[in-house]
């Protein structure tokens, strides 16, 4: 069967491989439908994801088909449709043993450090699918980037009322933004793009939108936050410059959470730190819980996924459309992949 693979950074390529065998036990085998193209396969494209290995098949946003089961699987069955949860962690690490098998030390992410969904049919442990009823195919593929902004929320727990800036307003930023919503805190959203900030003032209903680049943007903050800066603030840029400036937004007693990632070094001066006692979280990731609460919000109306795909391609085109989901003026939101059967 085809499978669509990285060869290394701006290199896609067509391979053939092997069709799975059987599941074993604790397997389940699934037929990809779709994938959704996150931030990871962007930076992977480029060259700029740290944890990214080459060659690689990408893919791991993905609604899938339950076609086998082996012995012992009973949290799904043939026919079920699932998202995928793509951290395959070793249950008996450390991290592992202390619930955090989304940071384990032996960590395997799908189409990241092993191959992932575009292609057909994969198997995979079964104890990674989460089944919904009532969800499409598109929606099972976006619940893994809602996820990465559900733990990132709940790593940093903003409380009502509370001032919450999100900077970053690409793909996982959204995603926090959706949780940050969903506490009752006070929300600001900062983005040096202003079409992704009317995104979010049209779409995501988000009041109170900063474009950065100005440099009034702390003066600005203040404005909103009778003067304070906000207590929390959600780094999902994957920029040194951004998250390194970020301690500036930073209010005294509070929160600092980065969720994207870089290869570069991130440098800020210890006394503003200090001075300010702030806590500084990394968010990588997220928990099997996650993926089943996002399915419960889905069903029950609570989250609106319809803003959310900008972008639709089909496996045979996705190489030739690939490199325009990397520049920010196509408007991608979320560009989501329909892979046919073989």
């Amino acid at each position: 069967m085809r499978a669509i693979q990285l060869e290394k950074p701006l290199n896609f390529r067509i391979i053939d491989i092997p069709e799975p065998d059987a599941p074993l036990a604790g397997e389940a085998l699934v037929r990809v439908h779709r994938i959704g193209i996150c931030g990871t396969d962007l930076s992977g494209y480029l060259g700029k994801m740290p944890f990214f290995s080459y060659p690689r098949i990408p893919g791991h946003e993905l609604g899938v088909e339950v076609i086998a089961v082996g012995s012992d699987v009973t949290n799904v069955k043939a026919g079920d449709t699932c998202s995928v949860e793509p951290y395959m962690n070793n249950p008996n690490s450390f991290a592992s043993r202390r619930g955090r098998g989304n940071c384990c030390e032996d960590l395997q992410v799908l189409g990241v450090h092993t191959d992932g969904g575009m292609r057909p049919y994969f198997k995979l442990p079964a104890r990674k699918l989460h089944k919904a009823t009532q969800l499409s195919m598109e929606q099972l593929a976006l619940v893994e980037t809602l996820a990465i902004g559900c733990h990132s929320v709940a790593r940093c727990a903003p409380q009502p009322g509370e001032d919450v800036l999100v900077i970053g307003a690409g793909p996982i930023g959204l995603s926090a933004i959706e949780f940050v919503k969903l506490t009752g805190a006070n929300l600001i959203v900062m983005d040096m793009v202003e079409s992704r900030l009317d995104f979010c003032r049209t779409k995501m209903g988000v009041k109170h939108t900063l474009q950065a680049g100005g440099g009034n943007e702390e003066k600005s903050l203040r404005d909103l936050t009778d003067g304070h800066l906000p207590t929390i603030v959600i780094d999902a840029t994957g920029s040194p410059k951004s998250m390194s400036n970020a301690l500036n937004y930073v209010g005294h007693t509070g929160k600092l959470v980065f969720v994207g990632i870089t290869t570069d070094n991130v440098t800020f001066p210890h006394p503003l730190m200090h001075r300010r006692e702030m806590t500084l979280l990394a968010s990588r990731n997220a928990m099997p819980e996650d993926f089943d609460r996002i399915i419960n919000l889905i069903e029950t109306g609570v989250i609106d996924t319809r803003p959310w795909i900008t972008h639709r391609t089909n496996f045979d085109e996705l190489i030739g459309q690939f490199p325009s989901f990397t520049k920010p003026e196509t408007g991608v939101i979320k560009a989501i992949v329909e892979v046919p059967s073989e």
